[in-house]
């Protein structure tokens, strides 16, 4: 076959003949052997001067284009690399100090970097990188970690913030330089990267959440480095292919350790690499040792590097915050044993339950919440009118319970004995000496729950006091392990289970947590719970250290806590929630800053050229590539009309490429970080887009460009390089022009007169 195709091109007559007279090989077989066949091993091929003739290998999912698609000349690269670099860097480092107070969700990541330079444990959804870098960042800048960021619009004063905000737009700075390189490597047209570059620089969306102390420009530079990485090793076994290989897994763990929606990222890589394999399974070229290498090699730089560097930043996570803080009580009680401070720190009591102990009951749910009750009655019209039974999330006198028999008030008289999976008890309140009690009237908020309540006078009550304990995962006679068994409270009368909802109580119940009795039996973490405090001086004391959980324990209940956190993130009665389908069209932003005309104001809001152009070139996009299909699929030439020359297959066979190959990676780069969202029940907001927007801004400079230069199928030259260049300085204009518009939204100068939907809000 190779010497069949290298025959015509050996043919010196100027032999003009389009593809469709071509009998040797059908047009489509032709095109995809001009792409991505292996090199001949005739040599006289190789140097025909055929695009099917070159000789490069692609090695990770990403075809090299011909010998003659390269760039012979770097000068020019380097200029347009330097003036994006500075171009970059100056629109986000411009007024980086301003305002000087927090903005949006300052309040919350600045305050997570002062509990890492002060070693505070606290608890958050997304995993801790993101937050260890900015912290970081303070620290090495000058930042003591003082500042509270109680609100926004709160007033820095003295204090160094400046070192958090421009680390963030460094790394900001970075997402238009990578997006040059990635279309750079990808369509080998410097006018593409400069576009691409172009629409992100200028895009004050990206400039905005790149200037304050946010998650999203260090989740962005992973994902930007991961890519560009990827498509940068493509030349098996070299030293730069390895540090490339490495470099993506570094990235791709970065972006995962920023926020889990880095595992989107995650996905792009892996499908391509599993295509990647596929390709060069089908390489004959490739001896079985050649390709065991090829997956060996991304077996450790895709997966194990980047899972070692992962767990190393949990790891790393632990050992800074190392004391008591707010984040306690979203832990296990034995997690919170290991934390300087907290109460069960190096604290020492009884390893198992037993009759008479005084013990305190923490519910395993997210701020579930301890068993508490307190002297207040449920008011009138709520259930029966006992004793309020609730969840506090706070350590309190009136979080604990007396142990006792079913029908034995004098347990802490005589031996003790200990409880058991399937026995039988009833808690008595300490401070009112009321019973746990259930009964069949509705919960005050959960209604197909039952009511919980004290009832009962000096622990002496009836039958809806007696609950049975049962061991999750155990067996009858299993002993009550304290801090690490599961234990559930089945109410024998009802057989519903001791459950906290979660939901929050009006005033009248102090706002504590509900607490019901489920008649739902199935385990979850609300309907589990588990002994923390323990008093019984009958029986040994044992250090708590010895109950300490190990590291890959900490590690997986983080995961389950961070991911449980992710789910209850749902949209507040009156909160605005945006949808996906709001975010390309530039529907609504969210303000920064400000509420009126005497305050510095910051709108995220893309500059509407930008996203609206991205929007309209998706769908160009799909339209290029159906026409190019139907085209090399019946053999027409695509890049023929050019004044006086032969028809060059390489015309046509390079812009195919670049358009399905490096269009379609980036086509599938928005789309595995746009379309999820529409599958999630948490609340969104619009900066969740910007992640899919960087691969859609790269599809347009590769679209954009293919098109402008498609000018040569209507108009001989030189009126089609006219065409060209009156289009390039079009669409550069109108971005320019559109960014002098709209950059008050960025730099908080006056918006007047820009708001050109009803829906944006300044």
């Amino acid at each position: 076959m190779a010497k069949e195709e290298c025959a015509p091109q050996r043919n010196k007559s100027g032999d003009t003949s389009t593809l469709r007279n071509r009998r040797t090989v059908q047009p489509s077989e032709k095109i995809y052997q001009t792409l991505s066949t292996p090199a001949s091993k005739d040599n006289t091929c190789r140097t025909a001067g055929s695009v099917a003739g070159d000789d490069s290998r692609s090695s990770n999912g990403t075809s090299e284009l011909s010998s003659r698609g390269r760039l012979s000349d770097e000068s020019p690269s380097r200029v347009l690399l330097m003036l994006v670099v500075g171009l970059s860097f100056s629109t986000r480092l411009y007024k980086i100090t301003e305002p000087p107070h927090v903005c949006w969700d300052e309040t919350h990541f600045g305050k997570m970097g002062s509990y890492y330079i002060n070693r505070t444990f606290f608890f958050d959804v997304h995993p801790p990188l993101g937050k260890m870098l900015i912290g970081f960042a303070g620290y090495m800048t000058g930042y003591d970690g003082t500042f509270p960021f109680i609100k926004p619009g709160d007033k820095y004063e003295n204090h160094n913030y400046w070192g958090m905000r421009g680390f963030c737009a460094v790394l900001g700075s970075f997402l238009p330089i990578f997006a040059y390189l990635i279309v750079l490597e990808l369509s080998r047209s410097h006018t593409a990267a400069l576009i691409t570059a172009t629409l992100l620089i200028f895009d004050t969306g990206c400039i905005t959440i790149s200037q304050y102390i946010l998650l999203d420009p260090i989740l962005m530079f992973f994902i930007m480095a991961a890519v560009l990485s990827m498509v940068k090793f493509n030349q098996p076994f070299t030293a730069p292919w390895c540090l490339w290989l490495a470099m993506t897994g570094v990235n791709l763990a970065g972006a995962l350790g920023v926020k889990f929606v880095g595992l989107f990222v995650i996905l792009l890589v892996g499908l391509n690499t599993v295509w990647d394999l596929w390709r060069l399974l089908g390489d004959l070229s490739l001896t079985l040792v050649d390709l065991v290498k090829h997956f060996l090699a991304r077996i450790v730089g895709l997966i194990l590097l980047p899972l070692f560097l992962y767990v190393t930043i949990f790891a790393l996570h632990f050992v800074v915050l190392s004391k008591s803080g707010p984040g306690d009580g979203f832990f296990s009680s034995a997690f919170q044993s290991r934390l300087i401070g907290n109460n069960l720190h190096n604290a020492s009591m009884p390893e198992y339950l037993a009759y008479g102990s005084t013990i305190t009951v923490k519910n395993l749910r997210i701020a579930g919440g301890y068993l508490h009750s307190h002297w207040h009655l449920y008011p009138e019209g709520v259930g029966a009118r006992q004793q309020q039974v609730t969840a506090y999330l706070h350590k309190d006198y009136n979080n604990l319970w007396l142990v006792h028999r079913q029908s034995d008030n004098n347990s802490q008289s005589g031996p003790p004995y200990l409880v058991r999976h399937g026995d039988i008890i009833r808690l008595e309140h300490k401070e009112t000496s009321r019973n746990l009690h259930s009964h069949l009237h509705e919960a005050p908020l959960t209604k197909k729950h039952f009511q919980v309540t004290g009832y009962g006078i000096n622990g002496t009550g009836d039958t809806n006091d007696l609950w049975q304990v049962e061991v999750c995962g155990g067996r009858k006679g299993d002993l009550v392990k304290v801090l690490r068994s599961k234990v559930r409270f089945h109410h024998r009368a009802t057989g519903c289970v001791l459950y906290s909802s979660g939901k929050t109580l009006p005033k009248w119940g102090w706002e504590q947590v509900e607490v019901t009795c489920s008649p739902y039996l199935k385990e979850t973490p609300s309907s589990q719970w588990n002994i923390e405090d323990h008093i019984n001086s009958k029986l040994p004391n044992i250090s708590l250290s010895v109950l300490k959980p190990h590291f890959l324990e900490i590690l997986l209940e983080s995961h389950i806590v961070m991911i449980r956190g992710n789910s209850g993130l749902k949209p507040k009665d009156n909160e605005m929630n945006s949808k996906p389908w709001h975010w390309p069209i530039n529907y609504q932003g969210l303000r920064f800053s400000g509420v009126n005309e005497t305050e510095y104001r910051v709108y995220l809001l893309g500059n509407p050229v930008v996203w609206w152009l991205n929007l309209a070139c998706l769908g160009l996009y799909l339209i290029m590539v159906a026409v190019a299909s139907i085209a090399l699929q019946r053999g027409f030439s695509l890049g023929q009309k050019r004044k006086g020359l032969i028809f060059k297959t390489g015309t046509i066979a390079n812009h195919s490429e670049v358009l399905m190959k490096g269009g379609g990676l980036l086509l599938l780069g928005w789309l595995l970080h746009y379309a999820p969202f529409y599958t999630m029940g948490r609340v969104l907001y619009y900066h969740h887009y910007f992640p899919a927007m960087l691969f859609s801004s790269m599809l347009t400079g590769i679209t954009l460009d293919i098109l402008l230069k498609s000018a040569d199928l209507l108009l001989s030259r030189p009126y089609s390089d006219w065409l060209q260049g009156l289009g390039q300085m079009i669409l550069m204009s109108s971005v320019l022009y559109s960014f002098y518009l709209f950059h008050p939204l960025s730099y908080g100068s006056t918006m007047a007169g820009l708001k050109w939907m009803d829906s944006w809000e300044f």
